[in-house]
């Protein structure tokens, strides 16, 4: 018995796009269905050519397909989509939104506590706004590029992360060379015109100090939300409660501290201290551990690569908090969350 194009339409609303995180039929991108007796052609238009992402549509697709009867031979073909059909796609994520806006979810941290948090079932995406020190596409282990489609710019992912970064645009490991209008016009880009989905927590790593950076996502994000990490030296604390002044006079919130190298080298306690001068919780305390960069050089988040060590399960306590604090403050989603540290 031959399979309908229903049947395969239906089938195929299993294959999920891995950067849009939506199903194909729902994206327009199944161009065409061609069924000769058991033999079926789906043919699929992708957003640009040569997208790295084949393999998985060549594997979902297949395994969507395998349990329909009458179908024993599948075969996956390939086009481009045409500058109208880009454009429709945008209008259609972007749903009734026609300009450029920030209305996105949004919430900011390193890359440890944003794994720790997409691992605690939030959906996650985590903005490198570190310019001049961009490090996250090393530390989760991701080279692939973004995706440009019409005016939308959408961000590679790792699983069910989402990360954006100045990193991605340049070659050989480049220094960025900016003045401040120049940063303001990319974290802006950054904000505005990356399709991150919906999501319940945008994590943005942000830069030492209280400089250009700081300044714009202030303007950018305003009523944000703030985690302040530290070391433990008094000098730090010094630095780190300049930051947390900082985002007080641009109406962000502070959620609580972090106390970050803790340990013996550097010594205990001054996140204690720092959280106490604040008036704001002691989030937690994440020691210097040689499993941490190790982790981190090989681009595999200790809470995914080794998720039982000690170092992993005090990160997860950290998102964990950040969490709870959140509930009981009543917040729903959060604007944002930037980590000055």
């Amino acid at each position: 018995m031959e399979a309908s194009r229903e049947e395969i339409l239906k089938a195929l609303e299993q294959v999920i796009d891995p950067e849009l995180k939506r199903n194909v039929v729902e994206l327009d991108m199944v161009r065409d269905v061609r069924i000769d007796g058991s033999d079926v052609t789906v043919e699929i238009a992708l957003t640009v050519a040569g997208c790295p992402l084949r393999s998985s549509f060549e594997e979902q697709v297949g395994k969507a397909l395998a349990p329909i009867d009458g179908v024993d031979r599948v075969q996956l073909e390939f086009d481009v989509m045409t500058p109208e059909e880009r454009s429709a796609l945008t209008a259609r994520l972007r749903g009734s939104v026609t300009e450029r806006t920030k209305g996105i979810a949004r919430d900011r941290s390193t890359a440890k506590i944003a794994a720790a948090l997409s691992k605690l079932g939030q959906r996650t995406g985590i903005l490198d706004a570190d310019v001049y020190g961009h490090s996250i596409p090393h530390l989760l282990g991701i080279d692939q590029k973004p995706v440009a489609v019409d005016r939308m710019i959408v961000p590679p992912v790792r699983g069910d992360l989402k990360l954006m970064s100045i990193g991605f645009f340049l070659d050989d490991n480049q220094p960025v060379m900016w003045r401040g209008p120049m940063l303001h016009r990319a974290l802006e880009q950054f904000l505005t015109d990356v399709h991150w989905g919906d999501l319940d927590t945008l994590v943005v790593d942000m830069p030492p100090g209280t400089g250009d950076v700081s300044i714009s996502l202030g303007q950018l994000l305003p009523r944000a939300e703030a985690v302040i990490v530290t070391t433990p030296q008094p000098l730090a604390q010094e630095v780190a409660a300049r930051a947390a002044l900082m985002a007080q006079k641009t109406n962000m919130r502070l959620l609580g501290v972090v106390e970050n190298m803790s340990g013996e080298a550097f010594g205990s306690g001054g996140g204690e201290r720092l959280a106490d001068e604040l008036g704001i919780p002691l989030l937690g305390r994440v020691p210097l551990d040689a499993r941490l960069r190790e982790a981190g050089d090989a681009g595999e988040p200790l809470v995914e690569s080794d998720p039982n060590a000690e170092p992993a399960r005090l990160i997860t306590e950290i998102a964990e908090a950040i969490a709870a604090t959140r509930r009981e403050q009543g917040v729903g989603i959060v604007k944002a969350l930037p980590v000055l540290q």
